[in-house]
């Protein structure tokens, strides 16, 4: 099991990650909503995954979320390259009732966000817009290119745990073990 930590004088965050796992979760951000989202990403991901964060979220949740995303990132990363025996590529659409969220992703080694759900607001007390954050850092730092898009939705709860679950699904189908890829690039190397 891999194992990061990223401490500042905002966060303290441990995460230890099993990237072929079996979807266990054991998160503790002192985000309901977020710890909510996470346990979704585990389960559909299949990644397991031990995290805590003591953050100062007596200001925002901001620092927390961002710099979750960040050591995830920096975990999945370490992870997943060097890439070999993958798919590489790997896409999902989850709906939620009247939500319906895509995401398409490539292991690439080559770090870019497409975001586009468009909502302001809470859910809870979770900020809609760190959603975004989230991802950004996530993907910068773990070098996937992603784009999460929104194909329809009302409800910021079934929009933000769609997209959540869409990564997810899409990151497990990219990392499906294919041992006739060997290197998935025709440059010979990502």
């Amino acid at each position: 099991m891999l194992e990061k930590q990223r401490v500042t004088k905002e966060t303290n965050i441990v995460v230890k990650l099993e990237i072929q796992g079996s979807g266990k979760a054991d998160i503790s951000t002192g985000i309901g909503f977020f710890d909510h989202m996470l346990e979704a990403f585990c389960k559909h991901s299949l990644i397991d995954l031990t995290l805590t964060c003591k953050g100062d979220t007596h200001i925002d949740f901001h620092h927390s979320v961002e710099d979750v995303g960040i050591v995830l990132g920096q975990a999945l990363k370490e992870a997943i390259y060097p890439i070999v025996d993958v798919e590489r590529y790997g896409n999902a659409v989850v709906v939620m009732d009247e939500a319906a969220v895509e995401c398409a992703l490539d292991l690439s080694n080559r770090p870019y966000l497409v975001y586009e759900i468009e909502m302001e607001g809470k859910v809870g007390e979770f900020d809609v817009e760190l959603s975004e954050e989230f991802f950004r850092a996530m993907v910068m730092n773990a070098s996937i290119t992603a784009h999460i898009i929104a194909r329809r939705g009302k409800n910021k709860h079934h929009l933000l745990e769609a997209a959540f679950k869409a990564f997810a699904v899409a990151l497990r189908r990219s990392l499906a073990k294919n041992s006739r890829m060997g290197i998935p690039s025709t440059k010979g190397i990502l």
